[in-house]
């Protein structure tokens, strides 16, 4: 994620802010600019100038999920429409006054269930961080109105009244609101042995069940994913069942970056994909506040064998002192997590069919 700043002031800002913490203002998010710009000029109509970072109030305005999920991305108004006023939208004008992350979800807890809405808009939060990641890493996203069979759609559902499963199903992503609950969380975290569980991190894995119908399934790269990650067609029923009454076997530390990846193949393709995010998102971050080596940044991107060797070689120190920073601070490592060569070399296909995508 990069660093963020008011385009009229210079105050730095987070992703989330939608108003400027200095000049007071109205900010946006914008997918297309992945930056933070200014709705309308303070200075007057006059002098509107996207390249400047200051938009046409009349043309952009927020999110229609600005209060029920606190986004802050951009929308462009439609055609003949206005911000606000008039008659009542139907849905097809609804949906167009969300932004390219909120069209996204299909299905949220209804207006009465103020749980679930506050579960709802933290979950909205990690998904727009997800959006915007692959976005500035060039992968395709298909919504499911594009294309109705495979098309990403996602279902973020309160498990308060009714079972909820979270997982990925021909592009259609559903997460149980639960996950929102801190205590809720750590509890299943510590009841898994996980050493990690986050929102966030949830996505992250999902939508890399999404990418292996996008970039593996169906295409050469079939013959490498089934060198390094097995055969992805094995009863995925029969492996639930004997990772949940076996456990992981032993010695997997040394072939795949969790127990949880070595489940099935399809679920180490997952756990790959979710860390190689994690990684290429975090030392962007880094990059940006300065606590990475230059190169670290998505804004000069790691191309070809040699490219992924550097991110790997940008990322173990980091990692390690991040691991370290927080135990000073008496919390767990942020990365709590080893990379040996088989797991690696896993990444490496994850690299090189991101970049190929990104290059179609």
């Amino acid at each position: 994620m990069r660093d963020f700043a008011c385009p009229n002031c210079g105050q730095q800002l987070a992703f989330e802010n939608s108003v400027c913490l200095s000049c007071s203002s109205p900010l946006g998010f914008s997918l297309a600019d992945l930056a933070l710009v200014v709705i309308g000029d303070p200075r007057g109509a006059d002098s509107v100038d996207q390249m400047a970072g200051v938009v046409d109030a009349k043309r952009f305005r927020l999110c229609d999920n600005l209060h029920v999920a606190q986004c802050n991305w951009l929308v462009e108004v439609p055609d003949g429409g206005a911000a606000g006023g008039g008659d009542a939208p139907d849905a097809e004008q609804r949906k167009r006054l969300l932004c390219a992350s909120c069209r996204l979800t299909r299905t949220r807890p209804n207006d009465l269930d103020a749980a679930g809405l506050a579960a709802f808009a933290d979950a909205e939060a990690a998904k727009r961080r997800l959006i915007a990641e692959l976005t500035e890493l060039g992968l395709p996203i298909v919504a499911r109105d594009q294309d109705p069979d495979r098309g990403l759609a996602f279902e973020l559902l309160s498990s308060g009244a009714d079972r909820v499963i979270t997982g990925h199903k021909n592009g259609v992503i559903t997460l149980d609101l639960a996950e929102a609950n801190d205590p809720h969380r750590e509890q299943l975290r510590i009841e898994m042995d996980e050493p990690y569980r986050t929102l966030l991190g949830h996505f992250r894995h999902e939508i890399g069940h999404y990418y292996y119908m996008i970039l593996v399934a169906d295409t050469e790269a079939q013959r490498r994913f089934r060198e390094l990650f097995g055969d992805p067609s094995a009863d995925y029923q029969a492996a639930i069942d004997r990772h949940y009454a076996e456990g992981a076997p032993s010695g997997w530390e040394s072939d795949f970056v969790s127990s949880y990846a070595t489940m099935h193949p399809a679920e180490d393709w997952a756990e790959t994909f979710a860390h190689y995010l994690h990684i290429r998102d975090t030392l962007d971050t880094a990059a940006a506040f300065g606590i990475a080596p230059a190169g670290a940044s998505l804004d000069r991107p790691q191309v070809g064998r040699a490219g992924f060797d550097k991110i790997i070689d940008l990322w173990l120190p980091l990692a390690w002192s991040l691991n370290m920073v927080n135990r000073s601070m008496g919390h767990p490592d942020l990365y709590p997590f080893v990379l040996p060569d088989r797991v690696l070399e896993k990444m490496r296909l994850t690299h090189e069919l991101c970049a190929a995508a990104a290059a179609r």
